[in-house]
């Protein structure tokens, strides 16, 4: 049987805590006690090993050291004065063996001085709790010594359930609590010409009552319910409010209140105007602005917080890479702004996003700006929230799958593999006003994924595999390194190009180009797929492979892989291949093999 302990919330300001111990255990004790008010004292040797950060509290003073083993004579001499030298509360944090700690536990009993020994619940007189604070509000919670890992979750599952900064709103009540009680006191006071007697009641005894909920009404003239009648309205309040109303409480709802009520013979009428006009109201209705990323491109690889703010949206401002299908699920209610972005363009565009979503923000208006990939991945997120915010707007930021990882794998490319890759660099072609960012130096186990850069590729292959003025030390990367460009992944006119950099240029210009399209380079790009013996790249056509998920049966996935490529691509296979053999598929791909001359 579990006998239930008393909670109790204890003032330590001054108080004298003596800490046993020189570990990191040690040092958590310590940064409560001076979280408290209290002054800790730790006992230990110099040859004990000491936590770093009770050694700063130590060095900067904020925590006394007596460098010897502890003395018995410790409980009764390094307290305070007033309670004749007895510390007020002892930590153990010696190893759980350790047989001084039920040595130390049995004189502080004795003494009657609080003990708590860590891993010991049999040798502690007091627990310490889980602890939310917010101001003036304090949440403890304790498993009685049953896992403080589980108190640490329980605590933080009920404080995000609480309304942000509620500890403002629980000042602002209290504050309205205390001027009441001073002005009834005063109100009885010089009526009767003495200081009322213990028939004045706060509103934790009224709540006792029976007549708690009793209606004051205007014409009431007993004396008892004049003297309590606005404490009780507040503890109504209190209790029957919903917490985020009580946590939308301002210093005018406060003054609106206290003014109202500020006497108890001035009661407002229930219903009245008065009354009605001192329920705090919410922050007045105020347009938001989302910035949401729309992933690589199939829809259900969105968010299902993006998929809400889709269905929820006034109006949509959406990038113009943002495929159709992902378009599609826009109610037709919504507005719709594609972004008319193109080269020479891009600034102006953007300005013209800004001024719409403004422009409906301030009509009151919720505003989603639809990006592709993940807003804060070269996707300017960062800056849309900076001009939103200095223009007093708050900004929701919802993540979104970004193509520069999830395309590789869509294309099996692993972007880290143990053998073959350990890091992984994702970079831009363009950089700001359409200047090339310098590339980065080859390493082997290196992989690397170019956005935005496929329109300027020649360039760009360029600066990777030769050595400029710009950066003499760089080391360029050989021209037989694998590579893959990858188009419209995830969608089923998806398309790989697997190459060299040596090729690449050649097969996009021979392929042409589909955007939205990224460049992979590294050795990982032949871990499960490789061009022929022989060719210089090969191109797979179509992917289907989410919208086969489910699918049992070969049939359905071949049907798949028809759908996706055009007949002349189907014919062009065979032509290139010979019609001899055909390269294996994967489940949603066709290949198509060129062969070198």
């Amino acid at each position: 049987m579990v006998v239930p302990a008393l909670l109790t919330a204890q003032s330590c300001l001054d108080h004298v805590h003596l800490v046993l111990g020189s570990g990191p255990l040690a040092a958590s004790r310590c940064a409560k006690s001076l979280e408290v008010g209290a002054r800790p004292i730790v006992v230990f040797p110099e040859t004990d090993d000491v936590h770093f950060t009770l050694a700063a509290a130590i060095g900067d003073g904020r925590v006394t050291w007596l460098r010897r083993d502890f003395e018995e004579q410790d409980l009764r001499t390094l307290g305070r004065e007033e309670v004749d030298g007895y510390v007020d509360a002892v930590f153990v944090t010696l190893p759980a063996k350790d047989p001084r700690s039920a040595q130390i536990s049995s004189l502080c009993k004795r003494l009657r001085i609080p003990v708590n020994a860590v891993d010991a619940p049999l040798l502690c007189t007091f627990t310490l709790l889980s602890t939310y604070s917010d101001g003036p509000l304090h949440i403890g919670i304790t498993t009685s010594g049953n896992g403080c890992k589980l108190s640490s979750r329980i605590r933080r599952e009920i404080a995000s359930a609480l309304p942000p900064k509620f500890g403002a709103a629980v000042e602002r009540l209290g504050n309205v609590r205390r001027q009441i009680w001073q002005e009834d006191y005063k109100s009885q006071t010089s009526s009767s010409g003495e200081a009322p007697d213990g028939e004045a009641e706060d509103e934790e005894a009224a709540a006792q009552k029976h007549t708690f909920n009793s209606l004051v009404k205007e014409n009431d003239v007993d004396p008892a319910m004049l003297r309590t009648r606005r404490m009780r309205w507040l503890s109504q309040i209190c209790e029957y409010w919903p917490l985020s109303r009580l946590a939308a409480i301002t210093d005018a709802d406060v003054s609106a209140i206290l003014q109202a009520y500020r006497t108890t013979a001035q009661i407002p009428a229930p219903g009245s105007d008065t009354t009605s006009n001192l329920f705090p109201s919410l922050p007045a209705r105020k347009g938001t602005i989302t910035l949401a990323g729309s992933g690589p491109g199939h829809p259900s690889l969105l968010t299902i917080a993006t998929k809400t703010a889709i269905e929820t949206a006034h109006f949509i401002l959406a990038d113009k890479l943002v495929p159709a299908e992902v378009l599609a699920l826009i109610p037709r209610r919504t507005r719709v702004h594609i972004a008319r972005k193109f080269p020479g363009n891009a600034d102006a565009a953007q300005d013209e996003m800004h001024e719409l979503a403004l422009e409906t923000m301030k009509q009151d208006k919720d505003v989603l700006r639809l990006k592709q990939g993940d807003p804060y991945l070269y996707g300017r997120g960062a800056e849309e929230v900076t001009f939103f915010r200095e223009r007093g707007f708050e900004v929701r930021v919802i993540p979104g799958i970004t193509s520069a990882l999830s395309a590789a794998m869509f294309a099996d490319i692993p972007v880290t593999h143990r053998a073959v890759a350990d890091q992984v660099v994702i970079c831009t072609g363009t950089g700001r006003k359409g200047a090339a960012p310098e590339p980065p130096s080859f390493r082997k186990s290196k992989t690397v994924v170019f956005l935005m850069a496929l329109h300027r590729l020649e360039s760009l292959i360029k600066d990777l595999t030769g050595v400029t003025e710009e950066s003499p030390r760089r080391l360029p990367w050989p021209l037989n390194t694998p590579c893959a460009v990858i188009e419209r992944a995830s969608c089923p006119d998806q398309r790989v190009i697997r190459s060299t950099l040596e090729h690449v240029c050649q097969a996009v210009e021979a392929e042409g180009s589909r955007p939205p399209g990224l460049l992979v380079i590294g050795h990982s790009c032949e871990v499960l797929q490789k061009p022929g013996e022989g060719k210089k790249w090969s191109v797979e056509e179509g992917f289907r492979g989410l919208d086969a998920i489910g699918s049992s049966t070969s049939e359905m996935e071949a049907l798949n892989v028809l759908e996706a490529v055009p007949a002349e691509k189907v014919k062009q296979r065979h032509e290139v291949t010979g019609g001899s053999q055909t390269p294996s598929l994967r489940p949603g791909m066709s290949h198509v093999g060129i062969s070198a001359p």
